[in-house]
């Protein structure tokens, strides 16, 4: 017998005729026809896996991110609010705050619920009393300014809006607004609403249909004198340098305040939000996860009729000297190449559905003429993708593993068929 036909260990970890026959088995004849099917809906099965959970995973990055920013970029990621007494003296306190190392900003704000009406519609409105240097540094509403402009913000009696406030009112910058405040005078028949006409001076739109749609800036000294405050404020927004590390400025805001005050970070006052986003996205990548197992699962049994299929020419490689190695290399060979091939090609799909996302969104709205993405449903104007390495690293290796163990039981059942009880039944 020749000598390469009775060599039992390959000189390197796969040899070339395992390689070869592996690419045969994969090549299906026409009484394999079936297997050839089943190994596509495997490769099939994997891919969509894959490139699913990079979509869903980057979306769902890309929807805590967008809101994150917006969300932070509007409300202080510190409120301090007064203990005991009202918070009269703001400007010491806001000074004082903003010497504290890692703090951007302490802006002192007057809050107070009002009805935005025009000759058109009526809206109800959060009203914030701001002063005008603290709201240029709020970058969320002075870079995203539509119409009109912030300048001159606390001369006037101007206040700013948001453009969906705009549009449900029907108005524009340089309009007028009235806004309608429950308390208002006191007389003797009792409390009057506060009516007042304000000039628009500038129209925001920063992307987040809830604040769009909701909020109206008004200088501070207006919004004092408005909501019937005698020289105080509602609370102090105060913004950090790094918001995720809000715990550590905790201890330097309080000690700075030199006053009894009232600490709510962001995550208190959006746990709700952010949890229920948190389990949303482990459960939808728990289920995902069960496509590219349900794939995994295919190319058992796909393996397992091949290796029935193939068990003469399993004995005869046996018979000529292949080693159960070389047997169980061959069809961990073909298994594997199904997982790792439907693996970098979901990654790839995956990966470039994420990069064109909006557009593809853009795309699919205009051919079913239907809205795909309310921003009044889901708070943002776009859909978001934010692509994580780490996660979707994590992704890849796991399809690359559930495809390796898949291959390992019916190779092993390969490597293990007796030769001789193969031939019998031939």
């Amino acid at each position: 017998m020749d000598e390469t036909m009775t060599e039992t260990k390959p000189t390197a970890p796969f040899a070339p005729f395992e390689w070869m026959l592996s690419a045969r088995y994969l090549r299906a004849r026409r009484k394999e026809g079936f297997i050839s099917v089943i190994a596509g809906f495997s490769f099939l099965g994997i891919m969509l896996g894959v490139a699913t959970l990079i979509i869903v995973m980057a979306v769902m990055n890309g929807f805590r991110k967008e809101l994150l920013d917006k969300i932070l970029g509007l409300n202080g990621h510190i409120l301090v609010q007064p203990l005991e007494s009202p918070l009269t003296d703001w400007k010491d306190v806001a000074d004082r705050l903003s010497q504290v190392k890692g703090i951007r900003l302490a802006a002192p704000v007057v809050d107070g619920q009002a009805l935005a009406s025009s000759p058109w519609n009526a809206s109800g409105v959060l009203v914030r009393g701001i002063r005008s240097d603290d709201l240029n540094n709020l970058t969320s509403i002075a870079k995203n300014i539509k119409q009109g402009s912030l300048e001159g913000f606390d001369d006037g009696q101007g206040v700013a809006i948001g453009r969906r406030l705009a549009d449900q009112l029907s108005l524009h910058a340089g309009d007028s607004i009235t806004l309608v405040a429950p308390k208002g005078a006191v007389t003797p028949m009792g409390t009057t609403p506060r009516i007042k006409p304000y000039k628009i001076a500038a129209v925001f739109e920063i992307g987040m249909s809830e604040y769009d749609l909701g909020f109206v800036f008004m200088p501070l000294a207006e919004a004092q004198a408005y909501f019937n405050r005698s020289n105080d404020v509602t609370s102090i927004e105060v913004f950090t340098t790094n918001p995720d590390q809000i715990v550590a400025f905790r201890q330097a805001v309080t000690e700075a305040a030199g006053r009894p005050v009232f600490l709510v970070d962001w995550r208190q006052r959006n746990s709700t939000f952010f949890n229920a986003l948190q389990v949303e996205r482990n459960v939808m990548f728990l289920i995902l996860t069960m496509i590219v197992l349900v794939a995994a699962l295919n190319i058992v049994s796909g393996l397992i009729m091949l290796v029935k299929d193939k068990g003469s020419d399993i004995a005869i490689l046996r018979t000529m000297g292949a080693s159960q190695g070389s047997i169980m290399r061959i069809f961990l060979i073909t298994g594997a190449s199904i997982g790792v091939v439907g693996t970098l090609v979901g990654f790839f799909v995956g990966l470039v559905i994420c990069l064109n996302i909006e557009s593809i969104r853009q795309f699919l709205s205009w051919l079913t003429s239907t809205e795909l993405f309310s921003p009044e449903l889901y708070f943002l104007s776009k859909l978001p993708a934010e692509i994580d390495i780490g996660e979707t690293t994590a992704v890849v290796i796991m399809a690359l593993t559930l495809s390796f163990l898949a291959t390992l039981y019916p190779s092993w059942r390969a490597a293990r068929l007796d030769p001789v009880e193969a031939l019998r039944y031939e």
